[in-house]
């Protein structure tokens, strides 16, 4: 299950690199060009807006200008008589009709006290009387004088033309209204796409043109934003336009304007569109670089998948064929270690089988006597036997853990007993260790907890230690100690000696494979690696300590299993040698 977690963890790894550095490029270049694209797109754009905008104001400035000269002229040229009687008046009118295709719609004389001398046009405006009205506030003040659009007497939207002229010591207006729908269509003409418009609004944020499609104006922000200037003045020179963009309370949606001022300020051209419709080219290059980047990704995440899978399941076999080698390092290892043990069992199984042939040939003495039967001979048969019988089972158990020892490996994880595992391999390594002049001493610590492992390698772990221990005191003896004790939540094994030791350049190299300062043919320069193979292999730390005369000192710590031992674990003593009676005659 752990390998398999760590195949798909290797697998994520491997596709999130291999995208990152895919994808990493194809994401800048999306980026950068993306970004260079609507740059260069919205500045097109936006000029094209900001001319058309500014030429329409331009002529809407033009006409506002030529219908007040138009008037000026009128009164600086007609008489006062003509001005001032309706007939002459209407006949005026009627060619001015002519001559500007209607773009005056009635014209009319006030006299200083805001009263109607005379009038033509569609209107029955009779003697009205203007004091209230403010375009004839301005008029009063200013020689020409354009209104704001307002609805006055006749109840329908028109905006004024005013002239301030004097007769006879007397201030005279001559004022005309302006047709507006034919000033609205100026205006209402500039929209482009589907939903861009252009209207008029004054410094009071009254609108002076209607917009065709019924466009929800956000007025008081316009306003604002154009008039934002010192005392309210524009914020923008009268020959600049201004861009900004603003979403709309009402719909959401985010708008593009485009303004100029005209009318000495007071006005403003605005142009409202959607960006969507704005920038639709840009909103479907946008579309397309997502539809074409998405599919590269998914692209570049599919191939990632498929090499990393295809890569994993070649480290998967080549870790199986590195395990399989490292198993048959440990038995080959198992094997040499028995090899090693193989003059101490001899000896050790030599003695019971010399008793029990020592004592078969008693027995043998015993019955070629006539008078065997007696009770002294039965009872000296029956002792003979039962020592025959103990001797026979120490060899069977001699035997029976060299082949527990030497067994294929089983991998199988179990909890086990560190203390009783490490008394065994004391045992069953004693003889040898007689044979090389050294004492091995257990120190086994009470009530430790179970380590997690396989029974087979945590002997193999400690047989090597062992053996190579006893391979460093096998000149001159020693003194062997195998020691465990619980540090925090590990089991720490202590497997010390008393041999010639080893410089700090070997000791960092003794865990290498093949690597030994033993002679040739003494040793394959396998064991602490497959020590250190093991020990890594259940999760824990090997290291040594050591120093020229001085001995070595490995520790080697497992974590715990928990479940401690409910009682101190038994030392192990030497396999007793017992003698046999004195030579029988």
């Amino acid at each position: 299950m752990s390998d398999r977690h760590y195949y798909q963890s290797l697998t994520r790894s491997m596709v999130a690199w291999v995208a990152v550095v895919a994808l990493a490029p194809l994401l800048a270049c999306a980026v950068m060009l993306g970004y260079q694209f609507h740059t260069a797109y919205r500045a097109k754009v936006v000029e094209h807006l900001e001319e058309l905008v500014l030429k329409h104001t331009q002529q809407v400035g033009s006409f506002l200008r030529e219908s007040a000269a138009e008037l000026r002229v009128l009164a600086d040229l007609t008489p006062f008589s003509s001005l001032s009687g309706d007939i002459s008046l209407g006949a005026l009118l009627a060619t001015m009709q002519k001559e500007h295709g209607g773009v005056f719609v009635d014209l009319g004389l006030v006299d200083a006290a805001g009263k109607l001398v005379s009038y033509a046009g569609p209107y029955r405006l009779g003697r009205a009387d203007y004091a209230d009205s403010p375009w004839f506030a301005a008029a009063s003040k200013n020689d020409v004088t354009v209104s704001d659009v307002f609805l006055g007497l006749r109840g329908l939207p028109h905006f004024v033309v005013a002239v301030r002229r004097s007769h006879d010591g007397r201030e005279y207006i001559l004022r005309s209204t302006i047709d507006f729908a034919a000033f609205n269509k100026l205006v209402e003409n500039i929209g482009q796409g589907a939903t861009g418009q252009a209207f008029i609004l004054s410094a009071r944020g009254e609108l002076q043109t209607t917009p065709k499609r019924g466009l929800q104006i956000d007025a008081p922000f316009l306003r604002a934003r154009i008039w934002s200037g010192a005392g309210g003045a524009p914020a923008m020179a009268a020959d600049k336009v201004m861009v900004f963009t603003h979403e709309s309370p009402e719909s959401g949606r985010r708008l593009l304007y485009v303004a100029a001022v005209l009318k000495n300020g007071d006005w403003a051209l605005v142009y409202q569109q959607d960006e969507a419709d704005a920038f639709p080219s840009l909103y479907r290059a946008r579309v397309l670089a997502i539809v074409i980047v998405s599919v590269g990704v998914v692209l570049v995440l599919v191939a990632a998948w498929w090499l990393a899978k295809r890569m994993v399941g070649r480290i998967a076999t080549a870790d199986a064929e590195r395990d399989l080698l490292n198993d048959q390092v440990i038995e080959a290892g198992k094997l040499a270690s028995v090899g090693e043990l193989a003059a101490g069992i001899a000896h050790e199984i030599n003695n019971p089988v010399a008793i029990m042939m020592e004592e078969a040939g008693w027995v043998t003495d015993i019955l070629a006597d006539d008078d065997h039967d007696t009770p002294e001979n039965m009872a000296e048969m029956r002792r003979a036997l039962d020592q025959i019988r103990l001797q026979g089972t120490r060899c069977k158990e001699i035997t029976h853990k060299l082949l527990s020892f030497a067994r294929k490996t089983d991998e199988r994880i179990k909890e086990l007993d560190l203390n009783a595992l490490v008394a065994e391999m004391a045992e069953l390594s004693d003889k040898r260790a007689r044979y090389v002049n050294v004492r091995i001493k257990t120190d086994l610590a009470e009530n430790l907890p179970h380590v997690a492992g396989s029974p087979s390698e945590l002997q193999q772990l400690v047989l090597n230690l062992v053996n190579n221990a006893l391979d460093a005191m096998e000149k001159n003896g020693g003194d062997l100690t195998l020691a465990t004790r619980l540090a925090g939540d590990h089991v720490e094994l202590v497997v010390s000696d008393t041999g010639h030791g080893m410089p700090k350049a070997v000791a960092a190299r003794i865990f290498e494979p093949f690597f030994t300062t033993k002679a040739v043919g003494k040793g394959t320069g396998l064991g602490l690696s497959i020590c250190y193979g093991i020990v890594k292999k259940l999760g824990g730390e090997i290291t040594v300590e050591s120093a020229p005369e001085q001995g070595a000192t490995f520790r080697i710590s497992l974590p715990s299993a928990g479940h401690p031992e409910p009682q101190a674990a038994t030392q192990p003593s030497g396999p007793e040698d017992p003698k046999a009676d004195a030579e029988r005659s």
